[in-house]
């Protein structure tokens, strides 16, 4: 069970506005540091930042992340624009400030990773990936990957709090309460005078064993 507060167009409309500002911050981001580490990188040669750690290392990555499925470009393609029509149309739903993050910093990151798809070598849907940032050892990614991450982490966050898209909370499973929600109020109950029963003390009349006092005098 749940309660789903009720969302104003304005509200809604401002939300929809973050995703979509989000998401071309991300997607402008991602596009022009590709565009710089294609430039400066051309090399080949691994730059540290933190020594071995972290640093800048220039590849064109046919997979996904962690070069998994390598030879399966179109499928990738097919999967994050999948992604990309998602997010659009969960964003009708949209209700909450923290879905309002995390969606956009999915389109954006899901779009960065498309354009390189879509546009470059070695063609149309089979586009190779720009990674330069090397973490360790492990991988190479870069700035949409680091949007898409922080977006899961974020859903994971807003799914353990209970709260869904449209910005309602669960309530009747966990116990929790609504912000704002009125509780019910208690009833009230007014006193009232409870009458005397039988068993209660009441004046009795003389009986034949009380004293010889209360009977009348003779004359």
């Amino acid at each position: 069970m749940s309660i789903a507060p009720a969302q104003p167009q304005p509200a809604r409309r401002r939300l929809l506005i973050v995703i979509a500002v989000l998401a071309v911050v991300v997607l402008a981001v991602d596009l022009a540091t590709k565009w710089w580490a294609e430039d400066a990188l051309a090399g080949g040669a691994r730059i540290p930042l933190l020594g071995d750690l972290l640093g800048f290392m220039l590849i064109h990555n046919a997979g996904a992340a962690l070069s998994i499925a390598t030879g399966m470009t179109w499928v990738l393609t097919f999967v994050a624009t999948a992604v990309v029509v998602v997010v659009i149309r969960a964003s009708r739903r949209i209700g909450s400030r923290g879905w309002a993050l995390a969606l956009g910093l999915i389109l954006g990151g899901a779009l960065g990773n498309l354009a390189d798809r879509f546009f470059r070598e070695p063609g149309f849907a089979r586009g190779h990936v720009v990674d330069f940032i090397a973490y360790g050892n492990l991988f190479v990614g870069n700035v949409a990957d680091i949007a898409i991450v922080g977006a899961a982490g974020l859903i994971i966050v807003l799914a353990l709090r209970g709260i869904r898209i449209d910005g309602s909370r669960e309530r009747a499973d966990r116990g929790v309460v609504e912000p704002g929600a009125r509780r019910p109020a208690a009833t009230e109950t007014e006193p009232t005078e409870t009458e005397p029963t039988e068993s209660e003390p009441t004046e009795s009349e003389p009986t034949e064993s009380e004293p010889n006092e209360r009977r009348s005098p003779r004359g």
